[in-house]
């Protein structure tokens, strides 16, 4: 479910987002903008602490304390509302555009009237943006496409954000008296990196007061339709959500049908067909005699059809019935089986914990080992040093086993420059128990360039893991061009990691790629990238539910393993197992 937090961070951000577009002080912005990633990713929920706690959030002063008092007791922060009335909604939508910031989105408002992102595709169109200052040809172009990308986003939503709606559904109409089953299906239940709308499924003798719970929640902006067996509502963030109501008898045909991709759907009914039989939401039928012949759980309906219960994620008509058939499902990996996590963050770089709190929620997970990988000095913004990386080290070895046992490994997230090379002499690099590396710059190099410095990095001896590898971001940036194909193979010669990054906003890489690398004998790091406790905690089921996509069984992923044979796999010129 969504946390208190992360409502309270967003209007922060929202806040120091208005400062700028108002004209006001960017140092006063930043520090909001600061708060607001601290609220957000602070460990303790907010709806549990007093003033004192409040002011204890790191990057919490005054000022900000009072404002989340505020929104805590009253719903409203009167500041934020005001800065709200001097700018139309519309021009911080333009802000979330790539390459726009509040400073250009002030520009276009002031002098073109502009106040939506329609009315800046209009005028680019119209030729009426290019020749303002700072906006050239390539200027504009780029403002084009990321207007394409963000069009492309906003028709679906991140698979956190819809899992966190359903998981309140699920949890609200399951209270409903009269309620006996619920839960989500749909491309949300298959775990797909966006979500269109959200399916959920229910069971009870009379339908009405549950389709009633979903009409009357505060956050519905509008019913779509409702009836007896089905409700469409629109949240008030624009997420469509449709409610089913089906007799228990039928729950698992119907969970089956609503859950399975419109292809795996097909396929089904096509071997129900060749067998004399009819399969739809109601239940697999006898053609003949029209005998129900199951439809009460999932299991019993793919028996019944000659099958196992495949599992959700592989419902894709990926060669999953055919391996079903053939009794090659692979055993997928799951959440209990990873034993540590490889690439995180701590508050000396970009993270918001100290190691210590990392350290100890990585413990609670039960995790036998946990890598730091803070940034490396090639990004400059982490004001990363030698001195710095030394003294973590040092640190990091004397907190080894300290929690409840855990491994602490001792690693670094290095910068892959445009030519391949990171930021450390191969000297420095050999005190890492471990190094991730990861393209953070120069996205717009040709596809050749992009894919000689990534085949560079692999056959770098001291690079274990290469990061993110397409660097997309879901909801605001497109993957580099790259030869993808010749990347898996060097990972897969080098014995170089890819990871799976299990940020949400991420999922890089998805499951496709991961599919194909596997054929080169690519190994796989299922990594949060965790920037925060919440993070370290939440991430990771995402890059699960990803690596079951793309096939992964716990021998594929390296952090599933014990320690004695990760570190085997980190000497790269050991021979792989």
């Amino acid at each position: 479910m969504a946390r208190l937090n992360d409502e309270v961070g967003a209007l922060l951000q929202e806040y120091a987002d208005l400062i700028l577009l108002t004209g006001g002080n960017a140092f006063r912005a930043r520090s909001y903008e600061k708060a607001a990633r601290s609220v957000g990713g602070y460990s303790e929920d907010l709806a549990h602490l007093d003033e004192e706690g409040i002011h204890k959030i790191p990057g919490v002063g005054d000022s900000t304390a009072a404002k989340i008092a505020e929104y805590l007791a009253t719903k409203h922060i009167a500041a934020l509302d005001k800065l709200r009335a001097q700018v139309p909604p519309g021009v911080r939508e333009i802000t979330s555009i790539p390459t726009v910031g509040p400073k250009t989105a002030v520009q276009l408002y002031r002098q073109l009237g502009i106040k939506s992102v329609d009315e800046l595709r209009a005028a680019i169109d119209a030729d009426k943006v290019k020749g303002l200052p700072g906006l050239g040809a390539r200027a504009v172009e780029n403002i084009r496409q990321g207007i394409d990308q963000v069009s492309r986003a906003g028709r679906r939503s991140l698979l956190s954000t819809a899992l966190d709606l359903a998981e309140e559904l699920v949890a609200a109409i399951s209270e409903v008296p009269g309620c006996t089953r619920c839960a989500y299906a749909g491309s949300l239940r298959r775990m797909r990196e966006t979500v269109g709308d959200v399916d959920i499924l229910a069971t009870a003798r009379d339908s009405a007061p549950l389709m009633a719970a979903l009409r009357d929640r505060p956050d519905v902006a509008d019913v779509i339709g409702s009836g007896p067996t089905k409700t469409s509502v629109r949240t008030a963030k624009g997420l469509q959500v449709d409610l089913r109501v089906v007799p228990t008898a039928d729950w698992g045909a119907a969970l089956m049908y609503f859950t399975g991709s419109r292809a795996h759907n097909i396929k089904l009914r096509g071997r129900a067909v060749k067998a004399g039989m009819k399969l739809s939401e109601y239940g697999l039928f006898d053609v003949e005699t029209g005998k129900k012949l199951a439809s009460r759980t999932e299991k019993e309906v793919y028996a019944a059809l000659g099958l196992p219960l495949i599992p959700p994620t592989l419902r894709e008509d990926r060669g999953e019935i055919e391996a079903a058939l053939d009794g090659e499902l692979p055993d997928l990996v799951t959440l209990k089986d990873l034993r540590g996590d490889l690439h995180t963050h701590t508050d000396l770089t970009d993270g918001l914990a100290p190691l210590e709190a990392m350290l100890e929620a990585a413990a609670g997970l039960g995790y036998a080992y946990y890598a730091v990988t803070d940034h490396a000095p090639n990004l400059a913004m982490q004001r990363m040093t030698d001195d710095k990386m030394l003294a973590q080290r040092e640190r990091a070895r004397a907190l080894d086993r300290t929690y409840h046992g855990m491994r602490v490994l001792h690693g670094t997230e290095l910068n892959i420059d445009a030519d391949g090379g990171v930021d450390w002499p191969a000297d420095f690099l050999a005190g890492f128990d471990i190094c991730v590396a990861s393209i953070h710059s120069s996205f717009n190099l040709d596809r050749g360039a992009q894919t000689r410095r990534l085949i560079r990095a692999c056959e770098n001896p001291f690079i274990n893991i290469i990061g993110h590898p397409t660097t997309r971001l879901l909801d605001r940036r497109e993957p580099i061009d790259v030869d993808l194909d010749a990347v898996f193979a060097a990972a897969g010669r080098t014995g170089t990691a890819l990871e799976l990054n299990s940020s949400p906003h991420r999922l890089d890489l998805n499951d496709e790629q991961i599919m194909a690398a596997r054929r080169h004998g690519v190994r796989f790091a299922v990594d949060s990238d965790a920037h925060s406790v919440p993070q370290l905690v939440g991430n990771q089921r995402f890059g699960v539910a990803t690596a079951q996509r793309g096939w992964l069984g716990k021998d594929d992923v390296i952090n599933t393993w014990s320690l004695t044979r990760l570190r085997r796999f980190l000497r790269k010129s050991a021979v792989r197992e």
